[in-house]
C-alpha cells in the first residue's frame, strides 16, 4: 500500500494499462478510446484496470451525453460542478477543456464554477446550484431546492439525469483520486487544483 506522506492520500500501486499490456477484457475499451478520440486518456488507462468499472462509466457517460435532455453546455455545467465538488483535478481540467473547445460553454461560466462563484447566467446557475445540492445532500434535495430548479425551466426527469451524472463522475473522480491521475497534455491548459 502506498500513502502519499505529503498529504496522507492513498495512491494505488496499480499501473496504467496500455494496449500492449491489456488483457482480453481491457483491450476493447482502450481500442475504442483510441479509435474515437485518437488517444487513450490517462484516466481510461487507469480505470480499465477494472473492466467493469470502465464499462459502467462508458455506458453511463454515453447515456448522459445522448439522452439526458440537457444541452451540451448544460451537460458540461453539470460535469464541471460535480468534478469541482469532488475535488477531482483531472476531471475539472478535462471537462473545462471540453467546455471551452467542444461544448462551447462561455468561459466565464466555466471559470465561475471552477472558482465556486455564482454563474452569470441565471438558468445555468440554477443548474449548477441544484447539482451541487444533490451532491452535498447525497441525493436528498429539499422541496425548496427542487422548486428553484423547476422554476429555472427544468423538469423532474432532469433530476434523474443529474443522478446519472453524479454516478458517472463518482466512478471517474474516485478512480482519479486513488491513481493521482496526471492530467493529459491536451487538458493541461485548464489545470485546476483543489488547494
Amino acid at each position: 500500500m502506498t500513502i502519499n506522506t505529503e498529504n496522507k492520500r492513498f495512491k494505488t500501486t496499480l499501473e496504467p494499462v496500455t494496449t500492449a499490456t491489456a488483457n482480453e477484457a481491457q483491450k476493447p475499451h482502450l481500442e475504442t478510446s483510441q479509435k474515437q478520440m485518437g488517444m487513450i486518456p490517462n484516466m481510461y488507462a487507469n480505470m480499465v484496470n477494472s473492466p467493469g468499472l470502465m464499462e459502467t462509466y462508458a455506458v453511463g457517460y454515453e447515456h448522459f451525453r445522448k439522452n439526458s435532455g440537457f444541452s451540451p453546455v448544460e451537460q458540461e455545467v453539470v460535469f464541471v460542478t460535480i468534478s469541482i465538488a469532488n475535488g477531482c483535478e483531472y476531471c475539472a481540467a478535462a471537462h473545462s477543456f471540453l467546455a471551452d473547445n467542444v461544448s462551447k460553454v462561455p468561459v466565464e461560466v466555466t471559470n465561475a464554477i471552477r472558482a465556486e462563484q455564482e454563474i452569470p447566467d441565471a438558468k445555468l446557475n440554477a443548474l449548477s446550484v441544484f447539482t451541487r445540492a444533490m451532491f452535498e445532500k447525497r441525493g436528498n434535495p429539499s422541496h425548496e431546492d427542487v422548486e428553484a430548479f423547476l422554476e429555472a425551466g427544468y423538469q423532474e426527469k432532469h433530476i434523474l439525469e443529474i443522478i446519472l451524472a453524479l454516478a458517472v463522475k463518482t466512478l471517474s473522480n474516485y478512480s482519479n483520486h486513488i491513481f493521482h491521475t496526471e492530467v493529459d497534455d491536451m487538458f493541461s491548459g485548464r489545470a485546476w487544483s483543489r488547494n
